[in-house]
C-alpha cells in the first residue's frame, strides 16, 4: 500500500522536483514582478468593478449578452483575487506551505480559468440564439441567465477543487509533476487538454457565427431600406466577442502548453525557466478585457466616463453646495435610440445634454 503524504511541507515536494524556488523568486527580480502584479491586480479590481457597474447602472444594457459580459468581469475579478493570494504565497514562501493552502492557491487560479472559459461558451450559446434569428439579443429570461450564471460558477468551483477532491499524488509521489508538485501528471494532462479542445471548439464556433452573419448582413442590405445601424449591430457585438475570446486563448494557450509538456513528463523542455512569465500573460489577460469592452462598445465607454466624470463632479459639487443649487449634473440622453451607428456617441457626459437641453427649451 502506498504511503500518502497529507502532512508534508511543500519543500517535500520541491525539493523531489528539484524545483528551486528560492533562486527564481528573490532581490530585484522577485520586487519586479509584484510590483508588475500589484499595479495590474489594482487596474483588474477598479476597472473590472466599473464594467459590472456600467451593466447595472444602464438599462440599455439589461439583457442576457451584457449580464453574461458583467459576469465574465466578475470572473476576471475574481482573477485578480487569486493573483493577489498567489503573490503572498510563492517565491521562497512556496517551500513553506502547508499541502492545504497550496491547493488553496492553485483552486483559485483554476476556478478563474474555468469561469472565465465556461462563460465564453455559454456567450457563443447566447450569440448562436440571438443572431441566427437575426436578433440584436437572445429571448433568455432573467431566470435563466441566473440560472446560466450560478452554473458557471458551480463548475469553475468543482474544477478548481478536483485535485483536493483526490486527483493528486499525495499517495503516490512517483506520478507528481515538475510545475504543480502535488498535481498528478494524468490530472494537467487532462486539464490542459480539455482547455485547449474548449479553446479550439469556441474559435471554430465563432468564425462560422461571424461568417454567417457577414453573409446575412451584406444579404440584408442589398435588399432593404432599413436602419444600417440595426443591421451593423450583431457584427459589432461579435466584434467584440471575438476580440475578447483572441486575447483569451493568446493569453492562455502558452501556459496550457507548458502544462501538458510537464503532464507528458518533458524534462528537456525547460518549462521551469519560462512559467512565472506565462502566469504573467495569463494575468494580462484580465487586464486586457476591460479595454477591450470600452474600446469595442461606445456606449460602454460613455457609461464607464460617466461614472467616472459624475463621481468627480458630485465631489465638486459637495465643496461648492453654498453657491450653486441642488440639480442634476448629468444625466443619460437614453432618448437618442437604440444603439447608434459607429461615429455617434451615445450618452451624455456630465452635463454637455443639459447644455443642449436648456438650448433647445
Amino acid at each position: 500500500m502506498n504511503e500518502c503524504y497529507y502532512d508534508k511541507r511543500m519543500d517535500f515536494f520541491y525539493n523531489r522536483t528539484k524545483t528551486d524556488t528560492a533562486d527564481e523568486w528573490t532581490g530585484p527580480q522577485l520586487i519586479g514582478v509584484l510590483c508588475f502584479g500589484t499595479f495590474f491586480c489594482l487596474f483588474i479590481f477598479i476597472s473590472n468593478s466599473l464594467v459590472i457597474a456600467a451593466v447595472v447602472k444602464n438599462k440599455r444594457f439589461h439583457f442576457p449578452f451584457y449580464y453574461l459580459l458583467a459576469n465574465l468581469a466578475a470572473a476576471d475579478f475574481f482573477a485578480g483575487i487569486a493573483y493577489v493570494f498567489l503573490m503572498f504565497n510563492t517565491g521562497p514562501v512556496s517551500k513553506t506551505l502547508t499541502v492545504n493552502r497550496w491547493f488553496l492557491r492553485q483552486g483559485l487560479l483554476d476556478t478563474s480559468l474555468t469561469a472565465s472559459l465556461v462563460n465564453l461558451l455559454v456567450i457563443a450559446v447566447e450569440r448562436h440564439m440571438s443572431i441566427m434569428r437575426m436578433k440584436i439579443h437572445s429571448n433568455l429570461t432573467k431566470k435563466r441567465v441566473t440560472f446560466l450564471i450560478i452554473s458557471i460558477w458551480a463548475i469553475a468551483i468543482f474544477m478548481g477543487a478536483v485535485p483536493t477532491l483526490g486527483w493528486n499524488c499525495l499517495c503516490d509521489i512517483t506520478v507528481c509533476s515538475s510545475l504543480a508538485p502535488i498535481y498528478s501528471r494524468s490530472y494537467l494532462v487532462f486539464w490542459s487538454v480539455l482547455n485547449l479542445v474548449v479553446f479550439f471548439i469556441m474559435v471554430v464556433v465563432y468564425i462560422r457565427i461571424y461568417m454567417y452573419v457577414q453573409r446575412k448582413t451584406n444579404v440584408l442590405s442589398s435588399h432593404t431600406s432599413g436602419s444600417i445601424s440595426r443591421r451593423r449591430t450583431p457584427v459589432k457585438l461579435m466584434k467584440t466577442v471575438m476580440t475578447v475570446l483572441g486575447a483569451f486563448v493568446v493569453c492562455w494557450t502558452p501556459g496550457l502548453v507548458v502544462l501538458l509538456l510537464d503532464g507528458l513528463n518533458c524534462t528537456d523542455c525547460g518549462i521551469q525557466h519560462v512559467k512565472r512569465w506565462f502566469l504573467l500573460l495569463a494575468l494580462l489577460n484580465s487586464v486586457m478585457n476591460p479595454i477591450i469592452y470600452s474600446y469595442k462598445d461606445d456606449e460602454m465607454w460613455a457609461t464607464m466616463k460617466r461614472m467616472i466624470c459624475c463621481s468627480s463632479e458630485d465631489k465638486s459639487q459637495e465643496r461648492r453646495s453654498s453657491r450653486i443649487p441642488s440639480t442634476v449634473l448629468c444625466r443619460s440622453t437614453d432618448i437618442s435610440g437604440h444603439f447608434i451607428e459607429d461615429g455617434i456617441i451615445q450618452g451624455t457626459v456630465c452635463g454637455k445634454g443639459d447644455l443642449s437641453d436648456k438650448g433647445n427649451s
